[in-house]
């Protein structure tokens, strides 16, 4: 089990991220949580990780905490959710809402994430409830924006925020309406990253 990874981050189309660790380049997946928090290309970078073994790949999952990566784990034993669902429910609430959300029966902002029908809202209710019954529940804060990791045109922003959105299981058609939304009220936007967070946030909000 690869449980860590510190290399120079070489490059970053969320949710893939590629590392380099001493000449061999990693490619791994993360939720937009941990994608905010990187810090810009050629820097080095230290993530929590976990190998998912299948017969045709190793796919890694990172995390710029054990906190995630704790909550990622506990999400793939649900039944019905897999690596790709629950690093679209990571990536859509951070882990203390995604608590709360649990233990309130919000079955309305679980079946917002892409992938997730009421059936499975409800596994994720019944199952999850006693995992998260000692969780410490703390205050909600924004990931930290990286101001130096540079801006980009914005076409290059939207085919960008657009592909991260279609990876994290998102119709084609849906993803672009929903940047398409998010654009037309904050048009001062110069990076994915936030273009990206504003459109997770607006769907968990509608």
């Amino acid at each position: 089990m690869i449980g860590r990874i510190r290399g120079i981050l070489i490059d970053k189309q969320a949710p893939d991220i590629l590392i380099d660790v001493h000449g061999v380049c990693y490619e791994v997946q993360a939720p937009m949580s941990t994608v905010y928090q990187l810090p810009p290309l050629g820097q080095n970078v230290e993530l929590h990780t976990h190998l998912v073994v299948r017969e045709d790949a190793h796919l890694l999952y990172a995390f710029f905490s054990l906190e995630e990566r704790h909550m990622f784990r506990s999400l793939i034993k649900v039944s019905g959710v897999g690596p790709k669902m629950a690093l679209a429910i990571l990536s859509g609430m951070a882990v203390d809402e995604f608590v709360r959300t649990v233990r309130t029966n919000d079955l309305a902002s679980l079946t917002r994430m892409p992938g997730v029908g009421r059936k499975t809202a409800e596994r994720l209710v019944v199952e999850m409830k006693d995992k998260l019954a000692e969780w410490g529940v703390t205050e909600m804060h924004a990931a930290p924006t990286n101001p130096k990791s540079g801006g980009s045109s914005d076409r290059q922003m939207t085919q960008e925020a657009e592909t991260a959105l279609v990876a994290l299981g998102y119709k084609p058609q849906e993803a672009s309406r929903i940047i398409a939304q998010v654009l037309k009220s904050s048009g001062d936007l110069t990076r994915s990253e936030d273009l990206i967070r504003l459109a997770l946030r607006s769907v968990a909000q509608s």
